[in-house]
């Protein structure tokens, strides 16, 4: 296989099982089927996020047991078993809880190991360019999912069907993910066995003692943010008697273009500064959804802007991860990365379902503005020392 061709397959497979990601939108409406509020939405992301957690901080001993490519296609399995329990399960119980797990153990592993496997076969001054390609395939499924779940609603059938589907989908990732051990470990830029990625206690103190503690910080703070904007969408759309599947579209379509755009954009001379810029303009963007109210055309700039400013700047901030990281310790940097931003994916909505359900949106919204503004101003006071 061509090392072309093994990059193809890889950004295939990412976005597969991507797909998944997106769903967890849907679950505010799928739970809403038989009687469950916001407030359980986010106690099973809570089970998702503990066992994320869990997963990340082992998925180091996993990989190194197994091989990183054949723990992402088990990875991607646990996924599909997940999303088939969720379109199958009709009331709150224990497979529901069980279904939590199973997507948490899947994404800590998919989410955690998918740039370790890419810094093994791009250079340094890549990873920007490789990191926003790969973000690029991870957004467009997440993105079209839930997409693809309000035309399956449209066409007279359920939110159950677009989980069966997509689940579909990541069985296929699981595939592709086999397929290609063999293919990276030969395109490797270091021939040989994959280096150690276990995670330790004095690994952990060694990150947080080093530069790369910044970006692991914030991109907890970024997850919130996101968690908060998105896995609530259907309920702000619905309040506000608007579409939820323009705001996903119109975002994903936005981070996608520009993402593309920026393809060979290495993040400046000051990247952080970069970053900074872009996170203003997400805060911005949550500031102006506070007050758009129902109007279509500002609920789309609100997507653009959020798309611009969120979906940009990851993958510069993954890209500084990976640089400012000690070289000995660079796989377990980035895997503690991957954990912060679960912590914010999965706990947040706890915080924000319970918000949502007891003081309304506004709180919500509030919340995650101030959280943007000290994200990006952490940014620019990196960018700030830098200079």
């Amino acid at each position: 296989m061509s090392r072309a061709t093994t990059f193809m397959l890889f950004f295939l497979a990412v976005f597969f099982q991507s797909g998944a990601y997106g769903l967890t939108f849907m679950l505010p409406r799928l739970f809403d089927a038989f009687g469950a509020s916001e407030i359980t939405v986010g106690a099973m992301l809570f089970v998702t996020a503990i066992t994320t957690l869990i997963t990340v901080y082992f998925s180091g001993h996993l990989s190194d047991a197994l091989g990183r490519l054949c723990a992402l296609g088990m990875a991607c399995l646990s996924i599909a078993a997940s999303l088939f329990m969720f379109g199958w399960t009709s009331s709150v119980g224990p497979a529901l809880v069980l279904a939590s797990a199973l997507l948490g153990f899947g994404w800590g592993l998919t989410y955690s190991l998918g740039p370790i496997v890419l810094t093994r076969l791009v250079r340094a001054d890549e990873r920007v360019r490789y990191f926003t390609l790969l973000s690029v395939f991870v957004m467009a499924g997440f993105g079209l999912s839930p997409v693809l779940a309000s035309a399956l609603e449209a066409r007279g059938l359920t939110i159950s069907d677009a989980f069966y589907a997509t689940a579909t989908l990541c069985t296929l990732s699981a595939a592709l993910f086999f397929l290609l051990g063999a293919p990276v470990q030969r395109h490797a830029l270091v021939p040989g066995p994959e280096a150690s990625s276990r995670i330790t206690l004095a690994v952990l103190g060694r990150i947080f003692a080093s530069r790369a503690r910044t970006p692991v910080i914030m991109v907890f703070l970024g997850a919130s943010v996101f968690a908060g904007l998105n896995n609530f969408q259907t309920v702000y759309a619905d309040a506000r008697g608007l579409n939820y599947a323009n705001f996903f579209l119109a975002y994903t379509v936005t981070v996608v273009v520009f993402r593309l755009i920026l393809a060979k954009f290495k993040g400046g001379a000051t990247p952080y500064r970069t970053i900074a810029m872009l996170q203003y303009i997400m805060c911005a963007s949550i500031i102006l959804f506070m007050f758009s109210g129902s109007s279509v055309i500002l609920y789309l700039t609100v997507a653009v802007l959020f798309g611009l400013g969120y979906g940009v700047s990851y993958p510069i901030l993954v890209a500084m991860t990976a640089n400012d990281a000690d070289n000995d310790i660079g796989p377990q940097t980035l895997q503690l990365f991957a954990l912060t931003y679960f912590v914010g994916i999965f706990g947040f909505p706890l915080i924000a379902g319970w918000m949502l359900t007891e003081w309304g949106a506004a709180s919500v919204l509030v919340l995650i503005a101030l959280l943007a503004g000290i994200e990006a101003s952490m940014a620019l006071r990196r960018a700030m020392r830098a200079s």
